[in-house]
């Protein structure tokens, strides 16, 4: 996502070419590294089954893949159709689901576009929008909508099914917001607290805010500090329980504010690969 975004920053339309890059990063540590991570496929694939005759529902074939790319990539540059943006994304949901490009991820990386292309659109500034856990919750439901758009045109059905999605992840975005608000402002008051030490501890806390994860040289260069000042800051930190040390080693380690973490984490486990 923080790739596709840097990308949109520097003038870069959303593509096929932007996909492929956003999937080899995707792949690159996780499942599906031995999956051509970053290439469209060249071979069948399909969903449920053993075989593409038992099969749940079998994608365009690899000679007639790029044809229904090409279709795709219009899609996501034509400016004539004049649709809501949330229904636009909804149906370039559908769109790349249904072409399923790649051998793994696509599940993953179809999730991700709906808040990528909300973001290139203006509709969100920053990508606060995460529909994977309703969807996770109404997956029989999810897939069966999917299905039936291929089979039967149900356009109206998939729609609404996606509009109350984005409006229960809307929702929940606002009260995360809200609940990671009130623990920056319930942690600072105790950093406040440390005396001497809080001139300190205290920036360390704002960085953290938007890098959870840390290390002290990392830490230290980002905030023009001595190392043994953000040591001896973070050390207060943990002291408060307020950030936890989570790689167990003796030089280098890792340091994560951990309930924060945990706050903006929720229902954001992955979905299988369908």
């Amino acid at each position: 996502m923080q790739h596709g975004l840097r990308r949109l920053k520097g003038g870069f339309p959303i593509s096929l070419r932007l996909i492929r890059e956003i999937h080899g990063i995707l792949l690159r540590g996780g499942r599906g590294a031995n999956r051509m991570p970053g290439e469209f496929r060249r071979t069948q694939n399909w969903l449920g089954g053993t075989r593409p005759g038992n099969a749940l529902f079998v994608p365009p074939p690899p000679e007639r893949l790029m044809e229904c790319l090409d279709s795709f990539e219009r899609f996501l540059h034509d400016e004539t159709h004049k649709l809501p943006v949330l229904v636009e994304a909804g149906l370039v949901h559908v769109q790349f689901e249904s072409i399923h490009p790649f051998l793994d991820g696509n599940g993953r990386l179809g999730r991700l576009l709906i808040t990528l292309l909300l973001c290139s659109k203006g509709t969100l500034a920053e990508p606060l929008l995460y529909p994977s856990l309703y969807l996770k919750t109404h997956r029989g439901r999810y897939y069966e909508l999917l299905q039936r758009v291929r089979t039967e045109g149900a356009w109206e059905d998939w729609l609404a099914f996606f509009l109350e999605g984005v409006a229960e992840a809307a929702q929940g975005a606002a009260a995360t917001a809200e609940r990671t608000l009130k623990l920056f402002v319930k942690d600072k008051e105790k950093i406040q607290e440390l005396g001497r030490a809080a001139p300190s501890a205290l920036p360390l806390h704002e960085f953290m805010q938007t890098s959870p994860y840390v290390r002290i040289r990392t830490a230290a260069k980002a905030l023009d500090l001595t190392v043994p000042t953000v040591a001896n800051a973070l050390n207060h930190l943990v002291r408060l329980r307020i950030v936890k040390e989570i790689s167990g080693k003796h030089r280098d380690r890792l340091f994560a504010y951990s309930r924060y973490v945990n706050i903006v984490s929720e229902g954001t486990e992955p979905l299988s690969n369908r």
